[in-house]
């Protein structure tokens, strides 16, 4: 025979309700992000539902109101700090609204239409890629349901989704002019997945602003955007008989890996021996071991401009998919050579652009 005694039931609204003196309706205000309740009623309410012991269901509440409150995220599981950064700051400002994020990983190096099949089974109410790819076929099939998607420092080549990107081809563009302004005459790009709009976009940038400059010969190896790829890259790079003397990699995660071989297997200094520029402005390329040069990917920009956008397609407001860019700055520090001209101070922040272009500001 159990010992133990008869278990509670829950407490239910019309409970929280009876005993705060309110309707029913005014529980669910209280407890509904953004709904209205006076603060008299609120405080009431909420007295009532701590005295009780109430939660609000919110499975109940899901069903009733046809949403969920749940965003699919889903993310590449190759450990880049950006994601992470990315990640941390989308759930905050969803919470702030009242949703909450359902996280999703998925292999960088699988099609990732199978996944999204799987998201699509918990209901969620939007979805955010973050550097994933989306089938044009899956974006249709989104489209359909009525499902927003964004896509998050990715795009694809069809208009059917919006997308929230950095300036990949501008950036890539800058890096170069950079770099050449610096003296440097050897040139490497140590791409990221060959499928990736933002590696191509960058790539693109970068490659075509040196050969307006007469420079064709660019070495070029593939790093994946993973740390094991990155290592086999740079070595690679740093192997050859004439090896560059500037290196642009595809984001900062593979341009911090390049530092630590560069300097701990081929005793090269960063900045002095050779340039390495990276792509994102990542924190942890502020440390003062790293001291990286980068483009930067302003992250708490694109997240607000991705939550506005996908809050106006859950309002039911009829708009267009949009493609977004944020701007960013070239971010001067150590891992590359200075040129000479064009570095403006803001405290202790220091970006670099074209002569030309900075005396246009």
């Amino acid at each position: 025979m159990s010992s133990s005694g008869p278990t509670r039931r829950p407490a239910t609204a019309h409970e929280v309700a009876k005993l705060a003196g309110v309707s029913q309706s005014a529980v669910s205000r209280v407890f509904t992000p953004g709904a209205s309740a006076s603060p008299a009623t609120r405080e009431r309410v909420l007295a009532a539902a701590e005295q009780l012991g109430y939660r609000p269901n919110l499975v109940a509440r899901s069903l009733i109101m046809g949403r969920s409150h749940l965003i699919g995220v889903v993310v590449p599981g190759n450990g880049n700090p950006f994601y992470q950064q990315a990640l941390e700051q989308l759930s905050a400002a969803f919470a702030t609204q009242g949703y909450r994020v359902l996280l999703f990983t998925t292999d960088q190096d699988m099609p990732s239409d199978p996944v999204l099949e799987e998201v699509l089974r918990y209901k969620v109410d939007a979805l955010v890629l973050v550097s994933t790819g989306l089938s044009s076929r899956f974006a249709e099939e989104c489209l359909q349901i009525g499902l927003p998607v964004v896509m998050f420092n990715r795009k694809t080549d069809s208009d059917a989704s919006s997308s929230v990107t950095g300036e990949n081809r501008k950036g890539g563009k800058r890096v170069a002019e950079y770099l050449l302004a610096g003296g440097h005459r050897r040139f490497a790009y140590v791409a990221g997945l060959e499928q990736s709009s933002t590696s191509r976009d960058r790539e693109a940038g970068f490659t075509q602003c040196l050969a307006k400059h007469g420079i064709q010969q660019i070495e070029r190896q593939v790093g994946g955007y993973s740390a094991a790829g990155a290592e086999r890259a740079i070595r690679a790079l740093l192997s050859l008989k004439r090896a560059p003397d500037a290196v642009f990699c595809a984001n900062d995660h593979m341009a911090l890996i390049a530092i630590s071989i560069a300097r701990g297997e081929f005793g090269l200094e960063p900045g002095t021996d050779l340039s390495i520029v990276g792509f994102d402005d990542i924190l942890m390329g502020t440390w003062p071991i790293f001291g990286l040069t980068t483009y930067s990917q302003p992250v708490g920009r694109m997240v607000e401009r991705t939550v506005e956008i996908v809050l106006r397609q859950l309002a039911d407001q009829p708009a267009a998919p949009v493609q977004d860019v944020v701007s960013g700055q070239l971010i001067v520090r150590d891992s590359a050579r200075k040129p000479n001209a064009g570095i403006t101070v803001e405290g202790d922040r220091r970006t670099w652009a074209p002569p030309a272009a900075v005396r246009a500001r």
